[in-house]
């Protein structure tokens, strides 16, 4: 097996990332947000992602978050068109406003179904970093976790379900699929047991 070494483009793409994101954290917490790129990031390249994909991993919520249009075409000069590309392709919105939030997610399904796998890689790594988050602050706050969320607990469930679905459809990523399956199943018995309780 080659090894890889990452080179300066990555170097350079961590420290962007952090200007872009700098000032914010995690949804309902104080944690800094470039925490949930680096955990998407190691995760892409565990999983036999190349620098290209490690380095959209920092940036897949740039376009979304940080500046839509001309954060696009920064990224294509900084990084590359394959870059940009990978950052489109886990992009859900880059408008201000959003469309309605259960629109955006049926579409986004959609689009990951039929996805190129360097998007579909990119794109579970960041939902099973969203999905092991949301179980971890489980355990803290119970259900009230799910407020933080547009979907609230049902919405968002269903739309982790549908991603694990169209991952198994589309093939390939056994382990990012496979481990978002158990993560969800695990969010899902808990939503029951909770259900039962009250």
């Amino acid at each position: 097996m080659n090894s890889m070494i990452l080179t300066d483009r990555f170097a350079s793409a961590l420290v962007y990332a952090n200007q872009l994101h700098k000032t914010q954290i995690r949804k309902g917490t104080n944690v800094p947000y470039i925490s949930h790129l680096l955990s998407v990031t190691a995760l892409v390249l565990e999983d036999g992602g190349d620098e290209d994909q490690a380095i959209a991993a920092l940036l897949h919520d740039a376009i979304e978050d940080q500046g839509g249009e001309a954060t696009r075409q920064e990224i294509w000069s900084k990084f590359g068109q394959k870059v940009a590309a990978i950052v489109e392709g886990c992009t859900d919105a880059d408008t201000i406003p959003k469309p309605p939030w259960r629109e955006r997610k049926e579409k986004y399904i959609e689009h990951f179904r039929h996805a190129p796998p360097e998007v579909r890689r990119v794109a579970l790594a960041d939902k099973l970093h969203n999905a092991r988050s949301i179980l971890s602050d489980w355990y803290r706050l119970g259900d009230e976790i799910w407020n933080r969320f547009t979907g609230k607990k049902e919405g968002s469930l269903w739309y982790y379900r549908s991603l694990v679905e169209a991952s198994k459809a589309a093939g390939g990523f056994c382990y990012l699929t496979e481990e978002l399956d158990r993560v969800v199943s695990q969010l899902e018995q808990l939503a029951l047991l909770n259900q039962g309780m009250n």
